[in-house]
């Protein structure tokens, strides 16, 4: 393995709990936290929506409000709300490199993930040729797969497509090894899909890639609400995710490690050519959302204290530890759900009806649930959860390629449940209780 590369993640090390003793999730604690559950309209109804965007909590509001009210100014200048602007600006970029175990120069900020992974594949785009090898899979978001695609298309690279199992959804890391040749130039795969839930072993298929020398792009999106993984200690050279998806403000998260921006051409302004957390953002930041994007950790960090961590420990640690409990929370909701509807026939679950995850050295199995009903559309069922106060939706949410690849009729779609760790036991049984009659009604 060329020595560019990051040592792969041992789950055994970083998943140890720093607490003395096994604490569940205080759930008052955590709503106490997030102004919405306050809200009428969303204070009594089940939201499972998650997926699409989380609610922000208390310290991303508050931080917002202040950046607006006391520092919206341009940055870095030498008045004082100016320069306090920039000084915040600096430290959410510190505050999140802490976080997911990287450098600060490692952390890019831009528009959305999507915009992101649009840029990156462009910067691919004017490297790659005749002779070098794309990995896509059908689990991705379009966002990420359709950028890479018609990257390879224009660059006259080879595309080679991942596929899932069309029975469960998941992607076999034996396939991945049947595709990778001494010719693959990258390799892109979701942490886990918006569709199927089911985490992806990162660190071990990177591994895999990075023997024959490919770079490899993950998309966290749907991973990383329901824990922030150490990056830099799962090596990838990329790992896009949305921060609005993990209580945060609406921005997108790309982390560029393993020295990569050092082989990608410069997409942003060319006397910013020699700063690797610029070389990929081709329009300055907004001020406001990269200022406040830290906000969150903030309530990652009150959170380990609250459940018994030191008030010294790093962001790292607290937010491990924290990530660890918001996983055994939502492994206790997910699995009766799961349980549920893989004993009905009247619906085909997609992905594992089986739980793993919330322990060391397991893959989790996020809370996004997605089912097919056999007798009603999955508009009219996802419609008649909604009258029941049950928030969701329906539809291919952008996975449409995943769809197809499991034989699901992609203009239906399915219908989707989501939630996180604010999700209380009550919710579920809400969920279950509208879920049978919705599909037993005539």
């Amino acid at each position: 393995m060329p020595n560019r590369y990051r040592e792969p993640i041992d789950r055994q090390q970083s998943t140890a709990s720093p607490y003395a003793r096994v604490v569940d999730l205080d759930l008052s604690f955590v709503r106490s936290q997030f102004p919405a559950f306050g809200a009428p309209g969303l204070s009594d109804q089940p939201f499972f929506e998650n997926a699409g965007g989380s609610f922000a909590c208390a310290q991303t509001i508050d931080a917002l409000h202040r950046y607006y009210t006391e520092t919206k100014v341009q940055p870095y200048a030498e008045y004082a709300a100016s320069a306090t602007a920039g000084e915040q600006m600096d430290a959410s970029r510190t505050k999140w490199a802490q976080a997911l175990g990287v450098t600060s120069d490692e952390i890019q900020f831009g528009p959305s993930t999507s915009i992101n992974t649009y840029v990156l594949a462009k910067a691919f785009g004017e490297i790659l040729g005749a002779g070098d090898e794309v990995i896509v899979t059908n689990q991705d978001h379009e966002a990420n797969t359709g950028a890479m695609r018609r990257m390879a298309k224009a660059s006259g690279a080879t595309l080679r497509e991942w596929r899932v199992d069309p029975a469960t959804g998941l992607l076999d890391p034996e396939g991945l090894a049947a595709l990778l040749t001494s010719q693959t130039r990258l390799v892109c795969f979701p942490h886990c899909s918006n569709i199927v839930g089911q985490e992806n072993d990162v660190a071990t298929l990177t591994a895999m890639a990075h023997k024959v020398g490919a770079r490899v792009v993950v998309d966290g999106v749907s991973f990383a609400p329901h824990g922030l993984p150490d990056v830099g200690a799962l090596g990838v050279d990329v790992y896009l995710f949305s921060l609005y998806k993990v209580y945060s403000v609406h921005q997108g998260l790309m982390v560029t490690a393993n020295g990569i921006t050092d082989d990608l051409p410069n997409q942003g302004h060319y006397f910013n050519a020699e700063l690797a957390n610029k070389r990929l953002t081709p329009a300055g930041p907004d001020h406001a959302q990269e200022a406040c994007a830290g906000a969150v950790l903030d309530y990652m960090h009150a959170t380990h204290v609250h459940h018994g961590g030191s008030t010294d420990d790093d962001l790292r640690t607290a937010v491990a530890s924290v990530s660890q409990l918001w996983q055994m929370h939502e492994t206790q909701l997910v699995e009766p759900v799961v349980g549920w509807l893989g004993d009905h026939d009247d619906v085909r679950l997609i992905g594992p009806s089986s739980i793993s995850g919330g322990s060391a050295g397991e893959m989790h199995r996020c809370p996004t649930v997605a089912f097919v009903p056999r007798t009603k559309s999955s508009a009219e069922v996802a419609s008649a959860l909604v009258a029941r106060g049950i928030l969701c939706g329906s539809g291919d949410f952008y996975a449409r390629r995943l769809l197809e690849g499991i034989d699901v009729e992609p203009d239906d779609g399915v219908v989707r449940v989501s939630w996180v760790h604010y999700t209380a036991r009550e919710d579920i049984d809400r969920l279950l209780g509208a879920l049978q009659d919705v599909l037993a009604a005539n």
